[in-house]
């Protein structure tokens, strides 16, 4: 499946073949030979993005090395591991002196590494880094949750007063993703399946509440599932919709001339024009406050209170 799938994506003109293991859930030997079948017969070079949630992050970099892969990828030691990236220093140390040596200086790596564990620490102490998340977790291969997702379900437990549920939600994902048809667990729909798994549990019932976005995924309105659609959530979600079989985007009618026109006067560029049709309100204070930049050059007046009187 996955060599015929690159195979087509080369046709198309794909520039590179990205094998994206958001979970952690590619192990080494598979990695090995995934690899190895790829650079047999695709031309265009091969990367690999894994993560190190189950704690196999850094063989499966190295084995995939060891198949021939041109690209994988790291980060540095402090800001590594868990769901985030194998570290970068470690696999640098282990290729050195072979065939697949990097070329990187260790050295440097270090000194990098001793800034960002400054970075690190602040951003755990001011609660943006979750420790948690840097850890190694073996229950993510049965439960198949990848990095960023992880930290989405964290969060919206942590705001819901409901961490203690983290287990039973986490135990509810892989079954919510069977339901829907097995959609990638990427970003958009690793977050719906995600949020309908958290509302699944907090409701206290399976498919009390659907979101839009379930809807929207079951309807077909993300493009074709890969796997076979729970037939009885699906009709619980959309009742009689129609399903879209078709590319969803070829629904949709021609709008550019029509955001053109609603941000003229605003707009200064395509660009411009993009970013008004995605985020209108957001566009348009962003433009007001950017076209009423003041001037550097221009005069300006300082007061200054003398607090000492």
């Amino acid at each position: 499946y996955f060599i015929n799938l690159a195979g087509r994506l080369e046709e198309m003109g794909a520039d590179v073949i990205c094998i994206k293991d958001m979970a952690n859930l590619l192990l080494p030997f598979e990695a090995y030979s995934l690899v190895k079948k790829l650079k047999a017969n695709i031309r265009v070079p091969i990367h690999l993005h894994t993560h190190n949630t189950t704690g196999t992050g850094d063989m499966t970099n190295l084995m995939a090395a060891q198949a021939g892969v041109d690209i994988v990828d790291c980060a540095l030691s402090p800001l590594a591991n868990g769901t985030s990236q194998p570290a970068t220093e470690s696999l640098v140390a282990t290729l050195q002196g072979t065939e697949r040596d990097t070329g990187l200086d260790l050295k440097k790596l270090s000194e990098a590494a001793a800034h960002f564990r400054k970075v690190a620490q602040k951003l755990k102490e001011e609660g943006f880094l979750d420790p948690k998340v840097l850890s190694v977790d073996t229950n993510t291969l049965l439960y198949q949750v990848p990095g960023g997702m992880l930290s989405n379900l964290i969060s919206q437990l942590k705001q819901a007063n409901a961490v203690d549920k983290y287990y039973d939600v986490l135990a509810e994902v892989p079954r919510v993703r069977k339901d829907f048809g097995y959609p990638p667990l990427v970003t958009p729909t690793s977050q719906i399946v995600g949020s309908q798994a958290v509302l699944n549990v907090l409701s206290g019932e399976r498919y009390k509440i659907f979101t839009k976005e379930s809807k929207g995924l079951l309807r077909g309105e993300y493009g074709q599932l890969p796997g076979k659609v729970n037939e009885e959530v699906r009709k619980k979600a959309i009742g009689d919709a129609e399903v879209i079989t078709c590319r969803p985007a070829d629904l949709l009618q021609p709008e550019m001339e029509k955001y053109r026109e609603e941000s003229k006067g605003l707009a200064k560029s395509d660009e411009d024009v993009l970013s008004y049709a995605l985020f209108p309100q957001v566009a348009e204070k962003f433009f007001k406050a950017r076209d009423n930049k003041p001037d550097p050059n221009a005069v300006r007046e300082l007061f200054v209170e003398d607090l000492s009187l």
